[in-house]
């Protein structure tokens, strides 16, 4: 039967032959999506073509099928005859799928203990241990607050694969399983700061006001902080004066959570206006200073305590005990037990321990000519001993009634150059003003500051003037 074929096409026929049994030899094994491939060999011409095809509804993936067409009923042997054969070629495996992870959520509270949130998990303190000595930040789970929150999540075997500890909105401290051993870092998310405006006038008290004009304690507070130097809130606030500020909201995936710093405040007291702007010079220190550049602060608190005086400064006053005249060299502010008492200046600490009728009392040394005297005290300040340095603003002591008083209540003297003074009547030196390296850059920003405010400013005026018709 093969005399029936010229020798050209019995040796592409053996071709075509060769090429099937290569094809069948590396074709999948397993069972994996593949793409069909069709060649048509054409024996009168002696070619081989490669065409494209949609597999067939019942080809199985990697197999390998052979389609015959039959010939003419008037062909014979002389006339072309031609047959296709279809094979197939693997695709890329499919990435295997991620096990998924079951989570436990735990909010934080007082008298809970890592071990005993590890145990309401279902793991044991060698877990815990092995999660608190890995690399990284983990170590940092070991310090935990009420009203945190702690996450475990657990792997299809059981194991620890996770744990999360969202300290607030926007830092979480993460940690994951990394062979037999965990890793931890911290993930603090920025918020996006925008500028907001308020203003208000004053007819009882600072505090009532800004809450009218929608401010937070924070900012109330901050507001009094940066006009502390100039302004007695407790003695010198009057009805009808105003305040202006220009403050940050905080929003965190386009929702309002908290807000920022003021970025610039007016108080305007008994019909003297004071302007303060927020700057933060080129090594990346920030405080606030009026528009000449000069610092806000006072190189001295003008009260080491938010009180109410119980008692002034008085060179003839009588004793409230011995019942003599003795003079009242300092300034004695009435509070709770416990309250906290700052550090008026920056300084170093001269003498902190019992003083005779003083009780428990903290000297300051400012320089070479200023001290400064809190005494009464119910116990010192974390890590207040002689030749401490501290702050202005550090808390040195607590509020109490140690020593010969009547009631619990802060003795506060400062002297220059050994004698008493009045401490709320003394003129304070200034904090350092912007240096003259940075006045042009510090100019360049307050003006913008200044432009901000007055178009909060008009805009405000503008809706209140809407407001009323």
């Amino acid at each position: 039967m093969l005399k029936m074929f010229p020798k050209t096409h019995i040796t592409i026929a053996a071709a075509a032959t060769v090429i099937v049994t290569a094809t069948v030899l590396m074709s999948p094994s397993s069972n994996v999506e593949a793409k069909r491939m069709s060649y048509s060999l054409d024996l009168e011409q002696g070619t081989v073509a490669k065409t494209n095809a949609e597999p067939e509804p019942s080809a199985q993936p990697g197999s390998l099928s052979v389609d015959e067409q039959p010939a003419s009923p008037t062909a014979d042997s002389t006339e072309q005859s031609s047959q296709q054969v279809s094979v197939t070629e693997p695709a890329a495996p499919a990435a295997p799928e991620q096990p998924e992870l079951e989570w436990q959520t735990f909010a934080i509270k007082s008298g809970d203990t890592l071990s005993s949130l590890f145990k309401k998990a279902g793991f044991n303190d060698g877990i815990m241990l092995s999660v608190i000595h890995g690399d990284g930040e983990a170590e940092k789970l070991q310090r935990l607050y009420a009203g945190e929150t702690i996450r475990f999540a657990t792997a299809g075997d059981g194991a620890l694969a996770f744990v999360e500890l969202q300290r607030n909105l926007l830092e979480t401290l993460k940690i994951s399983r990394e062979g037999e051993s965990f890793t931890g870092e911290t993930e603090v998310r920025k918020p996006e700061a925008r500028p907001a405006f308020a203003s208000g006038t004053i007819d009882g008290s600072l505090y009532l006001a800004a809450r009218e004009a929608g401010l937070n304690d924070q900012l109330t507070m901050e507001l009094a902080g940066i006009f502390g130097w100039e302004i007695d809130f407790v003695y010198d606030v009057r009805k009808g004066d105003q305040f202006e500020v220009v403050y940050e909201e905080l929003y965190l995936d386009g929702e309002k959570f908290d807000t920022g710093r003021i970025l610039s405040a007016r108080f305007v007291n008994r019909g003297e206006e004071n302007t303060a702007l927020l700057y933060t010079d080129s090594n990346g220190d920030s405080d606030y200073y009026n528009p000449n550049g000069k610092s806000m602060r006072k190189a001295f608190l003008r009260t080491p305590i938010n009180a109410r005086v119980s008692s002034p400064f008085n060179l003839q006053r009588r004793h409230p005990v011995l019942d003599v005249v003795r003079p009242h060299e300092g300034t004695d502010y009435g509070a709770p037990p416990g309250t906290p008492i700052k550090a008026a200046g920056a300084g170093r600490v001269k003498f902190a321990g019992w003083k005779g009728g003083y009780g428990r009392t903290v000297i300051l040394k400012h320089g070479d000519n200023i001290t400064t005297l809190y005494a009464h005290m119910s116990r010192l300040g974390k890590g207040i001993k002689n030749g401490t340095r501290v702050k202005q603003g550090e808390t040195i002591g607590y509020v109490g009634s140690s020593g010969m008083v009547t009631g619990p209540h802060l003795h506060y003297e400062f002297r220059l150059n050994g004698a008493p003074r009045n401490s709320r009547t003394v003129k304070l030196p200034d904090a350092k003003p912007v240096p003259s390296s940075e006045m042009a850059r510090f100019k360049q920003v307050t003006e913008q500051r200044i432009a901000q405010f007055d178009v909060f400013r008009e805009s405000y005026r503008q809706l209140a003037l809407a407001s009323d018709d």
